[in-house]
């Protein structure tokens, strides 16, 4: 989620500073990102047998619906879930599923965002919303619809 990544460093411009001084963090800022943005809202799966999940009684047939962004703030995995930290290590994220749903392009997509975010804090001068954002409607995937920005960016070295 570009968009939604660069949404968030706006709103962070700390940790945008520190990507800009600091490049070599792209893995962690990348998986960061996802992980702050959440790009899936929520799985629903059904029990394939009993068991029983922190006193609670889960019965084969049971429909459970994981929300990923919950997961990915959840406080007893991650200390200060709600804080973007770019170099966050360990960083264990659902953002892209996990288990035998792991997203298959998870390696390209972190190489992708990577490429294009280490080349955008390299050269970004300056960023600033011009407008409110607006969210895509969607109970499944969110995102960002529109982000009216305004930027400077430096020419190509």
């Amino acid at each position: 989620s570009i968009g939604g990544g660069l949404d968030v460093l706006m709103d962070n411009p700390d940790q945008l500073d520190r990507w800009r001084r600091d490049p070599g963090i792209t893995p962690q800022a990348i998986d960061e990102i996802v992980r702050y943005v959440t790009p899936v809202n929520h799985m629903m799966r059904t029990a394939s047998r009993d068991y029983t999940l922190r006193g609670k009684k889960i019965r084969e047939g049971d429909h459970l619906v994981l929300f990923y962004a919950s997961a990915n703030r959840d406080e007893e995995v991650f200390e200060r879930p709600d804080a973007l930290d770019l170099g966050r290590h360990p960083n264990r994220h659902l953002g892209f599923g996990i288990g035998e749903h792991f997203c298959l392009g998870a390696n390209l997509a972190r190489m992708t965002s990577g490429t294009l975010f280490r080349e955008l804090t390299g050269r970004l001068e300056s960023v600033e919303r011009t407008g409110p954002s607006e969210r895509t409607a969607s109970n499944l995937v969110p995102g960002l619809k529109h982000l009216p920005i305004r930027y400077r960016i430096a020419p190509a070295a």
